[in-house]
């Protein structure tokens, strides 16, 4: 199963947030331990760089998008992925380019807590509990 996690995901492990944490954590263990296969957009890297810099430290933060590139695989950013994104009727054009990044690199599903953001049909969004439910049946 390929996924693609939401930046949100990530950032709710790698901040902590509560009560997303426990959940999001559970599913980068399932990538960490070679369960499914997590992927994440380019521009998820971007932003999770400047985002924990701004929260701790640009030392920890280049830590964990070292220990994120070497769990996921990451789907490109290019000028197909911009124009699909560009041309779509999602309302935030980021939604729209992490999506279409995914598309274009053919996984299953999305992660997310915003699935009402991802209303296209080529792939399905679930919330990270939907998800942790569909993995726990599979087993």
């Amino acid at each position: 199963m390929k996924v693609l996690f939401d930046t949100n995901i990530i950032l709710d492990v790698l901040l902590d947030r509560e009560p997303f944490v426990e959940l999001s954590a559970g599913l980068v263990s399932l990538v960490e331990e070679k369960e499914i296969k997590g992927y994440l957009c380019a521009t998820t890297i971007t932003t999770i760089d400047y985002l924990i810099t701004k929260s701790h430290n640009r030392k920890t933060a280049r830590n964990e998008l070292s220990k994120l590139l070497g769990m996921f695989q990451i789907c490109d950013v290019n000028e197909q992925v911009l124009q699909l994104a560009l041309n779509s009727k999602f309302k935030d054009f980021e939604d729209a380019v992490q999506f279409y990044s995914g598309v274009c690199d053919n996984v299953d599903l999305i992660v997310t807590r915003n699935t009402k953001d991802y209303k296209e049909q080529q792939i399905s969004a679930y919330t990270p509990a939907e998800l942790w439910s569909i993995i726990q049946l599979e087993k």
